[in-house]
């Protein structure tokens, strides 16, 4: 995790090799004492916050999942299939590309970051260059 590269805006940090984060995992990273969660869904890759804002709950728990969607009286419309991260504990829905939740995007989000595969290494990009990067231990069976 010693590689970083900084742009206008953001800075990329490598943290761990793709073959690290292989469809279905997951990796817990803390970034200057803030922890981060990085879920790979079928290859596409999401970072977000790892607390809930209902009570602090450790988001990388939740199962990732869809949503009903509004629609007619006798209608079930169901999308954002394997986009929703769901807090394992009173069960807020987020989602992992915004970081926004379901209920009420506009004021309760758990934030999200840009991820990527480049080369081979999984990239996490910040807002601003961070003192200390570590991956944490973990269990999470799904």
């Amino acid at each position: 995790m010693e590689t970083m590269q900084r742009n206008q805006q953001l800075t990329s940090v490598v943290v761990c090799s793709a073959e690290e984060l292989k469809p279905g995992q997951r990796k817990l990273v803390s970034v200057d004492g803030v922890e981060i969660a990085m879920v790979n869904v079928d290859g596409q890759l999401y970072a977000f916050r790892n607390r809930c804002p209902h009570q602090g709950v450790e988001m990388i728990y939740g199962p990732v999942t869809g949503a009903m969607l509004p629609s007619d009286p006798g209608e079930f419309n169901y999308g954002f299939d394997n986009q929703i991260i769901r807090c394992p504990l009173h069960g807020w829905e987020f989602d992992m590309k915004t970081g926004k939740s379901l209920f009420n995007p506009e004021k309760v989000s758990i934030g999200s970051y840009e991820v990527q595969e480049v080369d081979g290494s999984i990239v996490l990009k910040l807002k601003r260059v961070p003192s200390k990067i570590s991956l944490k231990d973990f269990r999470c069976i799904h």
